[in-house]
This record gives C-alpha cells, sequence and structure tokens, in this order.
C-alpha cells in the first residue's frame, strides 16, 4: 500500500517558513507510530549542557524510536517542540532543518517548563507509512 503526506498551505495563511506546513493530509497509510516526548538523555553519557547538542541528541533519540519501526525522516506527519526558552528558536530551526531536509511535517513549537532542569527541549512526533 502506499501512503501520501500533503502538504496543507492555504492560500488565506501567511506562507509557511522554515521547515513546517501549516497541516498535512496522510492518505493510504496503514501504519503510525506516535513518538512520545523524547529528552536530551542518553543512557550511557550526562546531559550535554550546550543546546545545540541537546537538540541534536533529542532528534537522533526521536529518529531512533522512528528506526524501531522502519520509518524515518520521511514518514514524519507531526513534530511537537517544547523549548525551555524562547531565545533557543534560531538555533532550533537551523537544526531542525538539518535533520528534517526538505521534508515539511506540521510543526508546532511550544515554549514551556521542561520536566527536568537540565533539559533545555523535548520533541513528540507522530509518523505513518
Amino acid at each position: 500500500m502506499t501512503y501520501a503526506i500533503q502538504p496543507l498551505n492555504p492560500p488565506t495563511l501567511p506562507a509557511s517558513t522554515g521547515s513546517y506546513t501549516h497541516g498535512t493530509l496522510v492518505t493510504g497509510a496503514r501504519r503510525a507510530v506516535f513518538v512520545s516526548g523524547q529528552v536530551p538523555w542518553d543512557r550511557d553519557e550526562p546531559v550535554p549542557p550546550d543546546f545545540a547538542d541537546q537538540c541534536r541528541l533529542t532528534w537522533r533519540n526521536v529518529l531512533a524510536v522512528l528506526a524501531e519501526a522502519d520509518m524515518g525522516v520521511r514518514n514524519l506527519a507531526s513534530v511537537r517542540i517544547f523549548l525551555a526558552d524562547r531565545a533557543y528558536r534560531t538555533i532550533n530551526g537551523n537544526i531542525r532543518e538539518e535533520v528534517l531536509g526538505d521534508h515539511r511535517p506540521a510543526i508546532t513549537i511550544v515554549i514551556a517548563t521542561i520536566y527536568a532542569e537540565d533539559w533545555l527541549l523535548e520533541i513528540e512526533a507522530v509518523a505513518v507509512d
């Protein structure tokens, strides 16, 4: 079965900028993976102090969950990113674009208090195939 993730960018909304689309329409999917909030935690190493390193580690954890289901970046339909401070917006956007390439899922970014004080972000996602 073939699936498709179609970007939804209504002409009445401002143009989306960066690596996201206003919405996604998924057709023909047979499986969905709901990725719990992943954080900058590694079982063998301490939490990196630098936001960029935490962001890359968190994305690595998201991709590891997807890989368990034989999925990857192209399967992402929706991503929600929680940042501990809006000062991380630019770095977050740059790393997100590195990870996603030209793939544009629906994305929400929330400024929030993160569960552990040394975590600077958390990422949850939905993927389909």
